[in-house]
């Protein structure tokens, strides 16, 4: 607690942390978790909040954290979950970081080979042939959990679509596919990975679709308890590409939601701006108003889609990163200055470094 005693008594601060309480079993870990997350809140009288997502063996556990927040804040303790608007996942592609047959040595012979030639070499019949053998005797060897998943979890694999459809449906998944076709899922996967010349990607819930469906995600998002957020593109930069959430959000929830209630398209855009930026101690933005930072984003509702992302080599050596694009934006603005006119950039760069709490200034 020596951190949350340097930080009491000050006017700005945050803490975020992440805990295995969200991923837990054992009702005792939670409680105590808990119990801690609620002590250091409480000793550094200042914000926090902590990662909050739904796991396929513990989907109910989310409610518990909840609950106990809802407590805690009605005590005056000001502790928020931190949740996504859609699930978090894997992309697997041949260049991506991961892909269903990474452990398979024979797809570790070719996986170095540029990209053209690695997708002339895994057409051969006698490597796929060798690479599908190879795949089975892993799933029978890799016990549950996540490389089992990456490698052999096609019921919740599912391809990307142009423009990318976030409301997962099962029966798009490659198992479903599969079935319908009469064929075996591991080869679709094979089969989906060489598509586009090799640059088609797969999509992995990990977290936030353990129901198969988007109703605790709705329920998770239309918490005011809760803050958006979450992701981890900057430490999985060659497997997570989660920066279009915003944008998914809005299309998804406030237009195209087909299995279920589509939420008030207010509620999403103050999630992501106002609410966030409030917690932050950043009173100056968040909303339209006198006094307040001109930052807007002027949307055509109608054409706002995420496209498939992509990956591209500009890091340092080379190095891969995940990248994607956004349509329906006209114009952004920054401080009153118009930064992107129609997803490209006008050259403006009015944003600064910004540390510690920012009060409105009228």
């Amino acid at each position: 607690m020596a951190l949350a005693e340097v930080m009491r008594g000050r006017p700005w601060g945050v803490t975020q942390l992440i805990s295995d309480c969200y991923l837990t079993t054992d009702e005792d870990f939670a409680r105590t978790e808990m119990d801690l997350i609620e002590e250091f809140a409480r000793v550094s009288a200042r914000p926090l909040s902590f990662t909050v997502q739904q796991p396929y063996h513990a989907p109910e556990r989310w409610r518990y954290l909840f609950d106990r927040v809802a407590d805690a804040r009605s005590r005056g303790i000001d502790i928020k979950p931190q949740v996504a608007t859609r699930p978090i996942g894997v992309l697997e592609g041949l260049e991506a970081t991961a892909n269903p047959f990474l452990f398979c040595p024979s797809f570790g012979a070719v996986s170095q080979l540029p990209l053209d030639e690695k997708v002339a070499a895994l057409r051969d019949p006698a490597l796929r042939a060798r690479i599908m053998i190879e795949h089975a005797e892993l799933m029978a060897a890799v016990p549950e959990g996540l490389l089992r998943q990456l490698s052999g979890g096609f019921d919740v694999m599912f391809r990307l679509s142009d423009p990318v459809d976030y409301e997962l449906d099962a029966g798009d998944s490659l198992a479903a596919e599969a079935n319908r076709r009469g064929i075996e899922a591991v080869d679709l996967a094979y089969d989906t990975l060489l598509e586009d010349g090799g640059k088609r990607l797969i999509y992995i819930p990990l977290f936030n679709f353990a129901h198969h469906n988007f109703d605790d995600i709705a329920e998770m998002i239309s918490s005011p308890n809760a803050l958006f957020g979450l992701s981890d593109a900057g430490a999985h930069c060659g497997a997570i590409c989660d920066a279009s959430a915003t944008t998914s959000s809005l299309v998804v929830w406030a237009r195209d939601r087909r299995h279920g209630e589509r939420l008030p398209i207010e509620s999403l855009v103050h999630g992501h701006t106002q609410r966030g930026a409030a917690h932050m101690g950043w009173m100056d933005r968040g909303v339209i108003a006198p006094g307040y930072l001109a930052d807007i984003n002027v949307i055509d509702l109608e054409a706002l889609a995420c496209r498939p992302p992509r990956i591209v080599h500009d890091l340092p050596a080379g190095g891969r990163r995940l990248v994607q694009d956004a349509a329906g934006y006209r114009e952004t603005i920054k401080s009153g200055a118009i930064t992107f006119e129609n997803g490209e950039h006008t050259g403006e760069l009015p944003g600064t470094l910004l540390r510690g709490a920012r009060s409105l200034t009228a």
